[in-house]
């Protein structure tokens, strides 16, 4: 039987779930979408086109959606600041939830949403989307594969050409700390799921050149040590000349003990470490093949949320482990306001005692 779910937010990427995230899983008989909230009544368009819906599933108040409409969970697709204000709701229903990241916009309010979902018995997963490509997918079954010997370090580029305001969508140029929180928050998870391990120290220098049209910083630096001692450098930048490295085309290299892996464009090589080899020879790349399957990123999430609710594994992403990706975003944030390193695993302890 399928899963009664409410969507909140059809504008923006929230038209992108009703177009291409969620009619894969109404398919396949796992979801049912039986209302829509978006405050913009113009966004609906893309809940009747995407998935079929009439006007009097489509609501502009979410008290009424949720009064209306019996469901067990909903979908938050929403930007961060009112994240928590729609995950009480939710409760309030006795709904499940399946948010986009963050969890919140601030760390003491991702500890407390997770908080108040375990009080009140519910399940709730984040769509850490990028994690689950086919391109980050594949690296990741290459690096836990054994093949490759042990991860020594890692390297992320994320460069992109956002600087006009509204070009990355006119919220994340109003938000603080934009890049952190609407960019790194997907790369750093994926660099500590490379690693495979909780990430003990970050420092941080983020700022905004003079040309870049935001209000908080777009451009980052970032250090990483995880507790299994792999270590992690991360370029992000939303206001450079040019695009090399955007969304779903990152670069991501892994130096490892008998191999050198290389993501790029989606495209991802193998150097084999020769302990023979002659001067001057040159390395040659093996391509790696891109696993296969029929959905990627937030398709494939709605997908494990669901086995989730019908009593398998939790997913991987869900509010409590999440909150690692959280932590790491906040503390690099406030490494770069102090200028000093920051316990990544100390900054989430005291945000859960605050809490």
């Amino acid at each position: 039987m399928a899963y009664k779910m409410i969507q909140v937010g059809t504008g923006g990427f929230g038209g992108w779930w009703c177009r291409n995230f969620l009619p894969p899983n109404v398919a396949d008989g796992l979801i049912e979408v039986v209302a829509v909230v978006d405050t913009n009544p113009e966004a609906f368009v893309n809940a009747k086109e995407g998935l079929g819906l009439r006007d009097d599933q489509c609501y502009t108040d979410i008290k009424k959606a949720f009064d209306e409409n019996k469901a067990d969970f909903c979908t938050v697709v929403v930007p961060p600041a009112f994240h928590e204000s729609v995950v009480d709701i939710a409760l309030a229903h006795d709904m499940n939830i399946l948010s986009e990241k963050p969890i919140a916009d601030t760390l003491e309010g991702s500890v407390r949403i997770a908080k108040k979902v375990k009080s009140a018995g519910k399940k709730m997963g984040v769509t850490m989307s990028h994690r689950f490509d086919q391109d980050k997918s594949t690296m990741r079954n290459e690096l836990r594969s054994g093949r490759h010997g042990a991860l020594d370090y890692l390297i992320c580029r994320f460069t992109h050409d956002c600087r006009k305001y509204g070009s990355w969508g006119v919220f994340r140029h109003e938000i603080p700390d934009s890049l952190m929180v609407e960019g790194a928050v997907h790369h750093l998870d994926i660099m500590a799921d490379f690693a495979g391990a909780k990430c003990d120290t970050i420092y941080a220098q983020t700022w905004n050149p003079s040309w870049g049209e935001f209000k908080g910083d777009s451009q980052g630096l970032v250090m990483m040590h995880f507790e299994n001692s792999t270590r992690g450098f991360y370029e992000g930048a939303k206001t450079n000349a040019v695009c090399l490295n955007g969304w779903t085309h990152e670069y991501f290299r892994a130096e490892c003990e008998l191999s050198t892996l290389i993501l790029s464009h989606r495209k991802i090589e193998r150097f084999a470490y020769k302990a023979n080899k002659e001067w001057g020879e040159e390395d040659v790349a093996e391509q790696i093949p891109l696993l296969e399957q029929p959905k990627w990123g937030n398709a494939w999430l709605i997908e494990k949320f669901v086995r989730w609710l019908d009593g398998g594994e939790p997913m991987e992403t869900n509010v409590e482990d999440n909150l690692q990706s959280i932590a790491l975003i906040f503390a690099a944030i406030e490494s770069s306001r102090t200028g000093l390193p920051v316990k990544v695993q100390e900054l989430l302890a005291k945000a859960r005692a605050n809490v």
